[in-house]
């Protein structure tokens, strides 16, 4: 089969690989739809923090937002798995410590993350190996372009969640990427005011096509009250500058990662009595994020520029966004093209 394979940073490209196999209790997918995400850009230019702790290395293969049709089961699996159209889980872990064994396999310390940790190969091939366990059935409604968005979409939930928004609770999202425009759409279907905090003009105009009530900068960014501020991008300055914002008693999500180490001052949260709360993988909202995709309820599906082949992931990861490309942040794949 072909598959995109990076051998170290800024070296990649397409092979043809042996296929796989499926093992017992394991399915084979033909992948119809992968998005490329920012942690896979990270892993292109070498500065991965996983890399550099061991728990990845080159030559692998990325691609952990995906979905497709599983094609083959293996033994002890149910046949009525083959030609449904799924999702997975990123996050696999043992299924044996004491984290699985209370349903937190996300931080497992011996966990697999499909694309990214421990060498399971991802999803930007023709087809991909994966557990049983760790598929989600996509219904009708769920189409290509949102099966593939439904792990970007767990972590939104998972955000909106933390932040425990009621109605008419007023939050701020920072960086209007993919995730910070996701949550701040579940967070608006919530019944939640919702404003966006960001610096790219282009995201910033995107963004504003949305409907927000508000799209700022840091600088025209108005003095109100925010009852939540979620943090969603690679800034090690945002999350601190979101302990700034939030109003007393109030909470902060940090769903965004930086390269490098965020600073806060914990006595500014304990005399504001804010409570801060950490998003690590998708897992957990997976289930609510395919129903509120199916119920409706609001449409990613602007948020996807543009659909190329396995021959484009390259100039993306590089920067270079498809020619008629939209204004959208997500980038999908299509390996069958």
């Amino acid at each position: 089969m072909r598959a995109f394979v990076l051998t170290g940073p800024r070296e990649c490209g397409v092979q043809d690989i042996d296929p796989p196999i499926a093992v017992p209790g394991g399915v084979i997918i033909d992948v119809h739809r992968a998005g490329v995400c920012g942690t896979d850009i990270e892993f292109y230019i070498g500065q991965m923090p996983y890399l550099h702790e061991g728990h990845a290395q080159y030559p692998m293969r990325l691609g952990h937002e995906w979905m497709g049709t599983v094609s083959a089961v293996g033994d002890g699996v149910e046949p009525s798995w083959l030609n449904r159209r799924v999702t997975g889980d990123t996050m696999l872990g043992c299924g044996t410590c004491r984290r699985c064994l209370r349903n937190n396999q996300h931080v497992c310390d011996f966990r697999f993350e499909v694309g990214i940790r421990g060498g399971f190969p991802g999803a930007l091939a023709e087809q991909l190996a994966m557990p049983v366990t760790a598929l989600h059935a996509l219904p009708d409604s769920v189409d290509d372009a949102l099966g593939a968005l439904v792990e970007p979409g767990g972590n939104a939930l998972r955000s909106v969640w933390g932040a425990q928004l009621s109605i008419d609770d007023r939050a701020l999202v920072l960086g209007p990427g993919t995730i910070g425009l996701l949550v701040a759409m579940f967070a608006k279907a919530a019944g939640a005011e919702v404003h966006l905090m960001g610096r790219s003009p282009r995201s910033l105009e995107f963004a504003r096509t949305l409907g927000f009530d508000g799209v700022w900068t840091e600088e025209d960014l108005p003095n109100l009250p925010w009852d939540a501020v979620i943090d969603a991008t690679n800034s090690p300055t945002e999350p601190a500058r979101a302990l700034e914002l939030v109003e007393p008693a109030g909470r902060i999500v940090y769903v965004g990662l930086a390269g490098s180490p965020s600073l806060i001052d914990t006595r500014k949260m304990a005399l504001k009595d804010v409570t801060a709360v950490g998003i690590l993988s998708a897992s957990p909202g997976l289930v609510g994020t395919i129903d509120v995709y199916a119920s409706g309820a609001f449409d990613p599906h602007q948020l996807v520029a543009a659909t190329v082949g396995l021959d484009g992931i390259s100039d993306i990861l590089s920067g270079v966004r498809p020619e008629g490309a939209g204004m959208g942040p997500k980038m999908h794949i299509d390996p069958r093209i």
